[in-house]
């Protein structure tokens, strides 16, 4: 502020003005004849910086600077100096001169969440002293980050407190060189004793001061500083300041001045301006600063001011500094991560690796590696990488997969990015993060139009256990009904062919809901209902499979088992550098029926040429692969479980367990999403090439087995309590006692009561309601004489003891006329009489006599 307000005024008095302390480069523009800076400008030190940023190739700098002219005046000859060695500034951090530490905390914690880690650091020491202190409060004083300060806080670390150095270790500054002369040394101790403190402007200020009293001596004694005119009534009337007439030859003998002084050579520009001199690369290291290195405008960096004539020209950064000691006592180097990519012929959408032949500048893109930028921008703070392909001198791949990923082990990788799949033995030289795509190793093979269209196509939607299954449930559910309307149902009665044949109807014909046979008993209504439901369930999924394939275009696998190629010994292909391989030897095929392949176009080439019959591969492939081929090619069982594709660090890799968060982030996101779509497509062309084909893509058992059960579990139910009921209401031909021929009582034998309850079985249940009005014409005993017919007891009489002959003649029956026809068949047995009665009646008149017996065989007690 001072220097802006003198130069005008030492201009208009034609008086000179010498600055020890302004440094900034913005007072150059003023371009004042009479203005002279006794100083290095900022500027000036800039050139060091951006040396120091080339020699460890950091390709982004942030400067933090001090909210005023002071701090802004650097920033346009750092940013050009930094864009000249290639580095960018992303970002530009301007603190207050005023502000607090909560302040400054945000400022920082906003510079963490970066990418950037190195910063150049423009302020006045106190600011500063606050700024380092809050820095390793929140720990950005720690391995990774780099502070560069300029010569406004460098040249104050002999006087800064050891509390403030103790927040800085580690720190790189530059400041100018000053000679350890034992002239400077004699100055500074008695600096020190004048003002118990050493300054680093104090040098300036005594050259400034010689060369100004060297000038004085060369213009004359006589020169005249008047600068007030003394009629004005107002000290501040600056307008009535007179020109010097020595003033011009004062600024003359000024900018002439040349002589050693106690900063080093003192001598001025045709500007104004110091003529630069070396500077000092201090690293903050104990108690002070360390000199690691020096830089001069003609050498660059140099380990010594010796060998300026060939500084900077060294390709080895050792040979440019000395070891520096980084943040958190770091002894390597603050660098980005070295990744590793794989370098491949195909496949190119997950990882693509170019280079520019006019700039020779290499380009990696792909799938893998926008997740991989994707996932590093949602970490909580910044981490630097840069790629490193894979590449042998000629720019080919320089080994496998497996090969990669060891030079994570090895150290020459510090990561790898890619489609690399995690897998147990790579697992035990490095670390994984959670994978980010679907996992499997399945198999791909052509397809063939499918020729099962023929007469026997309506079998093709069921398979055969399937058909079976229904085909004996049917049987099963027709014999339960008859079982449990065989006694009350006259629809289940008559010869047993016409049973039969009626069961059988009545099973079948619910298939498609046609039964008209009546249902009359509560249980069977029961299974019926489930049945129903069960056929339901089968017609309308048989319905909607047959539809499909009579209407849907299908396409068969040349192949479904893994086993017919073993067993044939097919050529199989698999993508050269992946780990199949491996896989596809333990499974059995021999190495010279395996056949690698390097993109999707080869694999097809080997196809068309059928060098192969079928190609095994990692999902993520395959389905890239079927994107471009899905008419000619599927994916089909079996699938081998793999972990899908991860990000590779170093064993114990503190990374690892925030890649893996912020992979679940991006994954779980829309971002994945969108990424996918860019380099996959929104859909693929064809349907198919998302699924794969099992064999036999058939309705089984499998699907229905749970209806199959209720619908047994019912009929089986319906058996067992209608068997309990029925034996139990006849429970008295189980424990009926048989008399001898020597009156003494005795069962049957077990056989002989089974069929008793059998035949019982067999017989009308005439309590039941459906038999009721027939039961009511039995009882009221039929008048048969009306009918011109005897008593049944009166036709046939057969017994099993002697009959009397006169009773047995007595009783011959009448003639009965030709058109009418009777025959009654009876069995009574009664106290071990039985006695047979055939009866057999047809009328050719409009009365028909229906007894209720429909020629059954009863037995009476």
């Amino acid at each position: 502020m001072q220097a802006n307000f003198l130069i005008p005024l030492g201009e208009k008095a034609q008086i000179p003005v010498i600055s020890f302390s302004a440094s900034s480069p913005t007072l150059a523009s003023i371009r004042s004849p009479y203005f002279f800076r006794a100083t290095q400008k900022d500027s000036t030190q800039v050139n060091a910086i951006a040396a120091i940023v080339k020699a460890f190739s950091w390709r982004q700098v942030v400067p933090i600077y001090v909210d005023n002219a002071y701090g802004e005046g650097i920033v346009p000859s750092l940013v050009d100096s930094l864009d000249a060695v290639d580095a960018r500034v992303p970002y530009r951090s301007a603190i207050s001169a005023s502000a607090t530490d909560d302040q400054i905390g945000q400022e920082l914690y906003k510079l963490m969440t970066m990418q950037t880690r190195v910063f150049v650091v423009h302020m006045a020491p106190n600011l500063g002293a606050r700024l380092f202190a809050k820095a390793k409060e929140v720990e950005m004083m720690s391995p990774g980050y780099v502070w560069i300060v300029t010569d406004g806080i460098t040249g104050f670390l002999n006087s800064i407190d050891s509390s403030v150095l103790e927040s800085m270790q580690g720190v790189l500054g530059v400041k100018p060189h000053v000679p350890r002369t034992k002239e400077v040394l004699e100055f500074r101790s008695r600096w020190k004793r004048k003002f118990q403190r050493d300054h680093p402007y104090g040098l300036w200020a005594y050259d400034a001061t010689v060369a100004l009293a060297t000038a004085i001596e060369k213009a004359g004694q006589a020169t005249n500083f008047t600068f007030l005119n003394n009629s004005s009534s107002s000290n501040a009337d600056l307008d009535r300041i007179r020109a010097s007439s020595s003033g011009p030859n004062l600024a003359l003998e000024l900018s002439r001045a040349k002589f050693a002084g106690l900063s080093g050579e003192f001598a001025m520009e045709p500007d104004g301006q110091l003529k630069g001199s070396a500077y000092e690369v201090v690293n903050v290291n104990g108690n002070g600063g360390r000199v690691v290195g020096y830089w001069t405008r003609g050498g660059g960096l140099a380990r010594e001011l010796a060998n300026e004539s060939t500084a900077g020209r060294s390709a080895s950064r050792e040979s440019l500094m000395r070891t520096v000691i980084w943040p958190g006592d770091a002894a390597a180097v603050p660098k980005k991560l070295r990744i590793g990519v794989p370098v491949k012929d195909g496949f190119s959408e997950f990882v693509s690796v170019t280079t520019d032949p006019e700039t020779n500048k290499t380009s990696v893109t792909g799938y893998c590696i926008d997740i991989f930028e994707a996932v590093v921008q949602t970490l909580p703070y910044a981490l630097p990488f840069e790629y490193v392909p894979f590449a042998n001198a000629t720019g080919d791949s320089a080994g496998t997969y497996n090969d990669l990923v060891y030079q994570v082990f090895l150290g020459n990788f510090d990561a790898v990015v890619g489609d690399t799949t995690v897998i147990a033995n790579r697992s035990n030289y490095v670390d994984f993060t959670l994978p980010y795509t679907e996992s499997g190793v399945s198999m791909v093979v052509p397809v063939r139009p499918d020729g099962s269209k023929n007469a026997w196509l309506f079998l093709k939607p069921l398979t055969w256990d399937l058909w079976m299954t229904t085909f004996l449930f049917f049987l099963f559910i027709g014999f339960v009904v008859w079982v449990l309307e065989h006694r009350i149902s006259k629809d289940f009665r008559g010869p047993p062919s016409h049973q039969a044949g009626t069961s059988l109807w009545f099973s079948f014909s619910t298939m498609v809901f046609a039964h008209r046979e009546n249902v009359v008993s509560n249980l069977a209504r029961t299974v019926v209902i489930i049945w129903c439901f069960v056929v339901l369930i089968l017609t309308q999924s048989y319905t909607a499979s047959f539809t499909s394939l009579l209407t849907v275009q299908r396409l068969q696998p040349t192949v479904t088992d893994i086993n017919e190629l073993l067993r044939k010994g097919e050529f199989v292909g698999y993508q050269d550098g992946s780990f199949v391989v491996g896989l596809l030897k333990r499974i059995g095929f021999r190495d010279d029926r395996l056949v690698p392949y390097d993109n999707s176009d080869h694999c097809d080439t080997l196809f068309g040429q059928g060098r192969i019959a079928a190609a095994f591969d990692e999902i993520p492939y395959i389905k890239l692969f079927l994107a471009k081929h899905c008419s000619k090619y599927m994916m089909t069982d079996p699938s081998y479980k793999t972990d899908g594709f991860g990000f590779v660090f170093p064993k114990g890799s503190v990374l690892v367990p925030d890649i893996s968060r912020a992979v679940l982030n991006v994954t779980e996101g829309d971002k994945m999403t969108k990424i996918e779509e860019a380099w996959f497509g929104k859909n693929s062309r064809c349907p198919e090439s998302s699924t794969s084909v099992s064999p036999g893509g058939q309705l089984g058992l499998n699907s229905f087995w749970s209806l199959f059960l209720i619908a047994g579990v019912a009929a089986v139910s319906a058996l067992i309590i209608f068997a309990a009921t029925f034996v139990y209401q006849h429970r008295q031909i189980l424990l009926q006692q048989q008399e001898g021929e020597d009156n003494s009582q005795s069962k049957p034998s077990f056989w002989r009561r089974i069929m008793r309850l059998l035949r019982t079985f067999d017989k009308k249940d005439l309590k039941c309601h459906t038999f009721r009005d027939d039961n009511r014409v039995g009882n009221n005993e039929v008048n048969l004489v009306s009918l011109n017919v005897m008593s049944p007891s009166a036709y046939s009489v057969q017994t099993e003891f002697p009959v009397d002959s006169s009773t047995a003649a007595a009783a011959t029956p009448p003639p009965i006329d030709s058109s009418t026809e009777l025959h009654y068949n009876d069995n009574v047995e009664a106290q071990g009489v039985e006695i047979s009665i055939d009866l057999h009646q047809n009328f050719s008149g409009a009365g028909q006599i229906d007894d209720g017996y429909d020629n059954d065989e009863i037995t009476r007690h």
